[in-house]
């Protein structure tokens, strides 16, 4: 009888237990489900035809604003010396598709500048896709972040 009772107390203790532990479990699940996550993107850019100027980098997830980001308040933008463009971070992002678009802008001057609509300066794209009449779409640079690490690569192209 004494182990029986012994048994008996702790069966209750052990089920409130686990209960208080489901509990715990499910509320730190829910807790992490409703915070919304943060990603990082790292982005290489390769073959820069010089260290003159400023390299402009622009990420947006808005089709509409893609390559220039210039009316999408929401796009995250970065403006470094050319010298120092090889390898560049973007933190704290929402988890979405995104397009990458970078100039050299060699000159200084704020602006990818053409002669004939042709580009003077280099310019890149996520992905690299393939350079048609003009700059890509949306579709043909987009990329989604994921959890974890996130790299692009970036060819610098230059037509002049």
């Amino acid at each position: 009888m004494a182990i029986t009772g012994a048994t008996m107390s702790f069966i209750p203790v052990f089920g409130f237990g686990s209960a208080v532990l489901t509990g715990i479990l499910a509320t730190s699940v829910a807790t992490q489900a409703a915070e919304p996550q943060e990603f990082e993107l790292r982005v290489e850019v390769s073959q820069l035809r010089n260290a003159k100027g400023v390299v402009h980098v622009c990420l947006t997830m808005d089709q509409a604003n893609f390559p220039d980001c210039k009316s999408d308040a929401r796009a995250h933008r970065l403006s470094v010396a050319a010298s120092k463009a090889g390898e560049l971070t973007f933190r704290h992002l929402a988890s979405g598709t995104y397009a990458l678009s970078i100039i050299h802008d060699e000159n200084g001057n704020g602006k990818l500048d053409t002669f004939a609509k042709i580009p003077r300066e280099g310019f890149g794209f996520s992905g690299n896709p393939p350079m048609r009449f003009g700059p890509p779409k949306f579709g043909e640079a987009s990329f989604t972040l994921t959890p974890g690490p996130n790299l692009q690569v970036v060819k610098m192209r230059y037509l002049l």
